[in-house]
C-alpha cells in the first residue's frame, strides 16, 4: 500500500485504484460519478487549474485496455468532460479528423506556452473531434496542459497542473 500526502489530502493507492481518507468529498463524488459511467482501473489523478477553477483530471483504463479521461469539478464533484485516448495519430478515429500534423500542433502550443514538452496524448472528444494534448514544462518548472484541435490547429483548452499521482510512461517524450 502506497500512501501519499498531496495538498493536505491523504490518498491511498491500492494497486491502481484510489480511495480518499480525508475531507475531500469532491474527489469522492468525482470517482463515484466516473465509476457510474465506466468501470475499470483508475490510473492517474491530476489536480488542475482551468481558468481559475479547480478541476480533477482522472484517467481510467477499462477492461479492454482503452483509456478514458474525465474532467471533474473539485467543488461539486460533477464530471463535465469525457474523452477517450488513442495510442497514436494513426488511430482511425484520430486520423479521420486530423488535418493538422503533430509538429504543427506542437509549434502552436510551444509558441503560446514556451517550454519543453514532457508528454503527448491523442484524444477523441465526446463529439468525435480529435485533439492533441501537450504537457509543457516552462523554465520555472510549471507544467501547463495545452490542448490543440487536430482539425483546426487552434488551442481549445489550457490548464495549469498543481499535482499528479500516477504516470503513463508510454506518453512521455
Amino acid at each position: 500500500m502506497n500512501k501519499k500526502i498531496i495538498n493536505g489530502v491523504l490518498i491511498i493507492a491500492i494497486g491502481t485504484s484510489f480511495s480518499v481518507q480525508a475531507a475531500d468529498k469532491g474527489l469522492d463524488k468525482c470517482i463515484a460519478a466516473i465509476q457510474a459511467q465506466k468501470t475499470g482501473e483508475l490510473v492517474k489523478l491530476e489536480k488542475l487549474n482551468v481558468k481559475g477553477k479547480a478541476v480533477y483530471e482522472i484517467e481510467l483504463e477499462d477492461a479492454n485496455g482503452f483509456e478514458w479521461e474525465f474532467m471533474c469539478d473539485v467543488n461539486s464533484g460533477k464530471v463535465f468532460e469525457t474523452e477517450s485516448e488513442v495510442s497514436s495519430v494513426n488511430s482511425s478515429a484520430f486520423k479521420s479528423k486530423m488535418k493538422v500534423t503533430e509538429e504543427d500542433a506542437k509549434a502552436t502550443a510551444l509558441k503560446a506556452y514556451p517550454g519543453v514538452i514532457e508528454e503527448v496524448e491523442y484524444e477523441i472528444e465526446a463529439n468525435g473531434d480529435a485533439s492533441y494534448e501537450f504537457d509543457i514544462v516552462n523554465s520555472k518548472g510549471v507544467e501547463t496542459k495545452v490542448e490543440v484541435d487536430a482539425t483546426t490547429g487552434k488551442i481549445i483548452e489550457v490548464a495549469i497542473e498543481e499535482w499528479e499521482i500516477g504516470e503513463e510512461t508510454d506518453e512521455r517524450r
